[in-house]
This record gives structure tokens, sequence and C-alpha cells, in this order.
């Protein structure tokens, strides 16, 4: 039997610092990079030299690509899914020990001399010797690791049972990567006659509030929508205010409604979703003038458990018509008091009624034309192009203002759960009491992972009804952003999220618990699988 690279807690250790070294942030060359890096780890091993068919790598978009590795028993169907992304969010605020965000070791030792710049809970970890310090480290290179500890051993013990590794780009932004690989998920499992039953993601633990140390298991992930308005009021100059009503005076309006509005909180297992908030508000005049402001744009961050994407836009909507009474009531009182007369009461227009009028107006070979000169601009996200064709729409039509126009961008995160999954509820009591007799972990079931994963676009319970409001109102839809809902609906196995503990993601404070890493949660893992082969799992 060859001799095992990726097992001991020595060895899981140096891959995670060589991962975390291929510095792989979200859009940059070095995440197009990682997947070839990656391919080149996979060679070194037996198996994959004996097999060099079984892994592969796929493109997506923007010169980036996604990987696949399958160990394929000659006997089983039966097969884990391993659900991994290799992107990282930026390095900028580690300031002048920026070239060493990616350096683990080194990054670990060099904080020392940052300490008086570091909360205290930080420096005792630190001193601790117990983290491991860099971007990538806990979100999430650490879940790569552990998943191909996984398929080494599978492959060189020979287990009954088939593991695809799928490590993806993008998961940080637009879960690009993981919304192309789930057609060629479907393309694997017909051609190899896989069947998929375990889609396992090893994204780390995420505190549920500020100093909980407590380490979790997720038997789902929370959804996310993104809401979107365009606020258009009347131009004048700002020696004449009454004569216009500017978009920021709208603005307030629903963005006071919206933030942390707990009518789209949900309540589901005693956890509830995060309250919704302004994650972007600005005004589209591209300059200071004394004309007023015209024209705002906002996107709100909606969190969802059981609710669809229909239910969502439907109560943005309502929200929306609230905000736009108390605006208009107001506005009146205002033009009143100054005995002048309004220029126009505000309306709401859903994206898919303003597309309507516009087709109408200007004809479809025009709407199409002043839609691809938004979509052919490569400085522009998919949120700034959902937000720009929508203005440019209402520039052609401005007889509908004043009016909030509400849509949807991109990305959009389905909610999924497998808590009531009959094996889920036999697999997490048991791995709660192996953990707690071989290592004294306590360990935590949470029904929806709150960090957000890739896990959404797998067993899909949705319909065309749910998600029906999605593509109608994002003007992006089938240009350059698509989900692919009926293949995800034919990946029909439960999910469950079981990663590393760590603390800081997102910060340069960012550190993995190497215990955790490299001891406990590597047992689990494999006890799971081992769970699955013995029939616990059916």
């Amino acid at each position: 039997m060859e001799n095992l690279r990726w097992q001991t807690p020595e060895q899981l250790r140096s891959l995670l610092v060589e991962l975390v070294s291929w510095k792989s942030i979200t859009l940059s060359e070095g995440e197009r990079q990682f997947p070839l890096n990656l391919q080149e780890k996979l060679q070194e091993l037996a198996y994959f030299q004996k097999h060099p068919g079984y892994f592969q790598i796929y493109d997506t978009e923007r010169g980036r690509k996604f990987l696949t590795a399958l160990y394929n028993h000659p006997n089983a169907r039966d097969t884990v899914c391993l659900i991994s992304h290799f992107d990282t969010v930026n390095t900028e605020e580690f300031g002048d020990l920026e070239h060493l965000s990616t350096q683990a070791e080194e990054l670990t030792k060099a904080l020392r001399v940052k300490e008086n710049e570091l909360s205290n809970d930080v420096i005792e970890d630190l001193y601790s010797g117990d983290y491991l310090f860099g971007r990538g480290t806990m979100d999430m290179k650490m879940g790569l690791v552990l998943h191909l500890s996984l398929l080494e051993k599978a492959s060189t013990e020979n287990w009954p049972i088939n593991i695809l590794l799928l490590t993806v780009p993008d998961e940080e932004v637009n879960s690009a990567g993981m919304r192309f690989a789930v057609p060629t998920l479907l393309k694997l499992a017909q051609k190899h006659d896989l069947r998929y039953k375990l889609f396992l993601n090893s994204e780390p633990v995420f505190s549920l509030e500020p100093n909980n140390d407590d380490y979790y298991i997720y038997t789902g992930t929370i959804g996310k929508v993104l809401a979107a308005s365009l606020f258009y009021g009347k131009e004048t100059h700002a020696g004449e205010p009454l004569r216009g009503i500017t978009s920021p005076f709208i603005s307030s309006y629903l963005t006071r409604e919206m933030e942390w509005n707990d009518d789209f909180q949900e309540n589901v297992y005693g956890e509830k979703t995060p309250l919704p908030l302004t994650l972007l508000q600005t005004d589209l005049n591209p300059e200071y003038s004394t004309q007023t402001p015209y024209r705002s744009t906002a996107l709100y961050n909606i969190f969802t458990f059981k609710r669809n994407i229909t239910d969502v836009f439907q109560l943005f909507e309502k929200v929306a018509k609230q905000a736009a009474e108390k605006c208009n009531n107001d506005y009146k009182n205002i033009c009143k008091k100054h005995h002048t007369n309004p220029i126009g009461e505000i309306k709401v227009i859903k994206y898919k009624d303003l597309l309507h009028y516009a087709i109408d107006k200007l004809g479809e070979e025009k709407v199409k034309e002043i839609k691809a000169d938004i979509i052919s601009r490569d400085d522009w996200d998919d949120r700034e192009k959902s937000l720009r064709i929508t203005d440019k729409l209402m520039i052609y039509c401005q007889e509908l203002a004043p009016a909030i126009i509400i849509l949807l961008a991109p990305p959009f995160y389905p909610s999924v759960n497998s808590s009531k999954d009959k094996w889920i509820e036999k697999i997490v009591p048991s791995l709660k009491k192996q953990a707690m007799d071989k290592f004294k972990l306590p360990i935590k079931q949470i029904h929806y992972f709150n960090g957000i994963c890739d896990l959404s676009y797998v067993n899909y319970q949705g319909s065309k009804v749910g998600w029906g409001a999605f593509e109608e109102n994002t003007p992006v839809w089938n240009d350059t952003y698509t989900i692919p809902f009926d293949e995800m609906q034919q990946l029909k196995a439960p999910v469950l999220n079981i990663g590393p503990y760590g603390k800081d993601p997102h910060k340069r404070t960012e550190r993995l618990h190497l215990q955790n890493a490299l001891e406990e949660t590597p047992y689990l893992l494999q006890e799971l699988i081992k769970m699955m082969i013995n029939g616990i799992i059916q």
C-alpha cells in the first residue's frame, strides 16, 4: 500500500499551508490558476495516476474553472459528493502585512509584533498556539484539505463507496462555479452510474453570536434574496426645489421601511433569519451639480428559511407600497405648506411591468439594443448592470416618474434543509456521541448554516411558481446570470455541513483552531463515511 500523504495532523497542516499560499482572491489570476495547481497535487496520488480520466477541469466564466475528482469503486453506486470553494475575499485589510496574508505560518508569527492593534481575545488565541492565522485558513481551504484527505484514504484503502470531490471558484460573489457545476454533476452521475446519497460541504463553523465558541453541525443552509430598487424622481434646479422631487427623498422612505423590518424575519426550528438591511444605496448622478439628484438605487439583503423568492418579492412590493404611501403623504403636506402643487404621485412599478411598457413603447428590438449595450460593459458587475438596465428603460419612459421600480439582483441563494430526513435524524445524534466520547467535544445541531454556501444549489425543493418572480424581475436573467433550477431539482440527496472551527472569517484576524481542524473534524468525517458504508444511511 502506498504511503499516505494527507492523513496525519502534520501532513494536513502542511497541505493547508500550501493551499493557502496559492492566493486565490475572487476574480484574480490566482483564482484562475488554483484548480490547475490542485490538478498537479491530485496527480501525486496513485489512484489518479492509474485513472487519469477520473479528474477533470471545466470552464465557468471569466476564465475561471472548477475541478472534479472521482474515486469510483467498481461495485458501488452510492456516492458522497464533497463540495468546497477555493476562492477567498480580498486581503487589503492586512495593511503592511498583506504580503504575508496567505503565508499562514509566517503571518501567525508576524502578528505578535502587531499585538497592540489586536483585541484581547485575538492576542490570547495568538499566544495559545492553538490557532493558525491567514486568509483562507478558515474560509475555506481547510474544508478542501479535509476533502482531499477523505479522497486519498478512500482511494488507497478501496472503500466500497464512491467519493466525488467538487471544488469551485466564485462562492464569495455570485457562486458562478457551483451554478455551472450543477449540470456536470448530473452528467457524471449518468456517465458513471452514480447514485448521490449525500451532498457534504465543509464550510467552517460560524458563530451565531459574538464570543460564542460552540461547535456546530449544519443540516441545511440559509437562503438569500437581493431585493433592489431604482428611485426615479423629477429633476429641477436647486434654486427651485419644489418644482421637482429628489430620488434621495423617495429612497429614504423605502430604506426606513426595509432596514431591520421583522416582517421579513422567519422563525423555524427555533432559529431566526437575520433582519434585512441595506447593502448599498447610491445616487446615479455622475458628478456634482446644482441639478437635483433624481435617480438613485438601493440593494436590500433578505435572508430566508421557508419562503420562496416569489413570496419575498410580493412582501417587498407590499413594503414598497407602504413606503410610497408615506412618502406621498409627507410630500403633499410639504407642497400644501408652501402653496405649490405636487408634480405627481409616486408609484411602485415592478421591473417586469416596466419592461413590458418599454417594449410596447419602443419596440422589442430597441429594448434588446438598450440591454445589450449595458450587458457588454465589463466594468460593471451583475448588480450594477441590473440597476443600469432599469435606469436606462426609465430614461426612455420618464412619463412614469416619480416612481419606485422594484426588481431583483444576483446572487440568489435558495435555502435548503434536510433536518427531517430520516437518516440525517440518525446520523447527527451518532456523530454527537462519538465526538463527546472521543474528544469531549459537544456538538450542537444548527438547521440552517448562517454563512451562505454552495449547498443552496442542490436538492432544490422549489417550483416554477416559486422562482418565477426571479426570472421575471431580474434584468440580467439569461444574459449574464442564470440558475439551473430544473437540474437542481434532480440532485435529490440530503445536505450536511461539517467543517472546522475558526474565528473572524473575512477579517485580517481570520484563524483556524488547529486541534479541531486537524484531529476532531477529520475523525468525524471519516466516521460519517463509515456509517454510510455500514448501511446506517440507506
